[in-house]
């Protein structure tokens, strides 16, 4: 009996995500009704992944010990800060022996 629940407990969380984004592909895809695929395709600044694709990150992390170190590198990336000096792309800058100007969007 607590074996069948287990398994119940691990199916929910594997179908529901599953289930969940496979309705949002079909509101997106068809357009109806237009204020749910408004709100879904709406993104906030600062909003990280969704419910079912952290559930489904977390369960593949489960099984395999690679994506959970994937993740935490994700994590620690965040954190850090892109510097020009650092050797990171510069946001903003002209460049006249070439004639380019690189203009970049703030975070």
């Amino acid at each position: 009996m607590v074996m069948m629940a287990g398994l119940l407990f691990m199916a929910l969380l594997v179908i529901v995500p599953f289930t969940l984004a496979s309705v949002r592909q079909m509101v997106l895809r068809s357009g109806r009704p237009g204020w749910l695929c408004r709100r879904l395709t709406a993104r906030r600044p600062g909003s990280g992944l969704g419910l079912g694709a952290t559930a489904t990150e977390e369960l593949h992390a489960f099984f395999n010990a690679n994506k959970r170190v994937q993740i935490e590198q994700r994590q620690a990336q965040l954190v850090l800060r892109d510097d020009d000096q650092a050797g990171a792309p510069p946001r903003v800058g002209v460049d006249l022996g070439n004639g380019t100007a690189v203009i970049g969007k703030r975070r």
